[in-house]
């Protein structure tokens, strides 16, 4: 079965979380309007990872406003919906994800589980995985830095529990001395995806935000895109564009339906 994936590689502005959610929204109907049947949005929107009003502004999973207006944008447009959103769980913040149904249901709610040291005391980690079967065949998903966990363990379980798609909203930074022409992004993400979708003959998207990181430890660092679906070849279906600016729609068909 072929479906159409957009990945979407979204400027995410520190401090305009109105402007990002708005801009979000709008992808989502112009991917809609090109046929895309799953629409794959960054990490911890609409804040941004680790964004210095996270701990103030993170809101509920499924009711808060932020998520409720993705499942309406689901609703409205007839699409799967991933995204990357900053929670609230009583006093605790999760760096988490939803999928949402053309229903506007959260089929899946992740909590990134591998977030990295330097912002643990900002987000709590999350305790299970999960996967969920749909019209387009059995979907898991992660977050960003779970794909490059000691020996590839959370891709790796989505792939046992029989995922043949994973999503991963997520946030990809350099800081600011990287020179893209001498080192090109992306090696990591690349190796870490290509190993587990050729052992596990599935398919894995990251869709990276774009923009500056303006608190916290990686102040001064930016988001640059690259975003990256890999085929269960281990290969590079497509790769978004690189750059502090660079917004772009990657719109790819994909076959779930081939054997593993």
């Amino acid at each position: 079965m072929t479906l159409r994936l957009a990945v979407v590689q979204l400027l995410v502005q520190p401090g305009a979380a109105h402007d990002t959610l708005e801009r979000a929204l709008a992808a989502i109907d112009r991917a809609a309007s090109e046929g895309a049947e799953i629409v794959l949005l960054p990490e911890a929107l609409p804040l941004g990872w680790m964004a210095a009003d996270t701990r103030a502004a993170a809101e509920p999973i499924p009711d808060g406003p932020w998520c409720r207006a993705v499942r309406d944008a689901a609703v409205r447009t007839g699409t799967h919906v991933c995204t990357g959103l900053a929670e609230r769980a009583g006093d605790v913040v999760y760096n988490a994800a939803v999928l949402i149904g053309p229903s506007g249901d959260v089929l899946l709610h992740h909590r990134k589980l591998n977030e990295l040291g330097l912002a643990c005391d900002l987000y709590a980690r999350g305790d299970r995985l999960g996967v969920v079967d749909t019209r387009h065949g059995r979907i898991g998903l992660m977050i960003c830095a779970d794909a490059f966990a000691p020996g590839e363990v959370v891709s790796r379980t989505l792939g046992l529990m029989g995922a043949a798609l994973i999503l991963s909203p997520c946030a990809w930074a350099v800081p600011p001395d990287h020179d893209q022409a001498r080192t090109p992004y992306g090696d990591l993400w690349r190796q870490c995806y290509g190993v587990v979708a050729r052992d596990h003959r599935l398919r894995i998207a990251g869709a990276s935000s774009v923009g500056p990181i303006t608190s916290g430890p990686w102040t001064g660092h930016a988001c640059i895109g690259c975003s990256l679906i890999v085929g269960p070849d281990g290969e590079v279906v497509a790769q978004g564009p690189y750059g502090v600016d660079a917004e772009a729609t990657i719109l790819v068909d994909l076959d779930l339906s081939l054997p593993p």
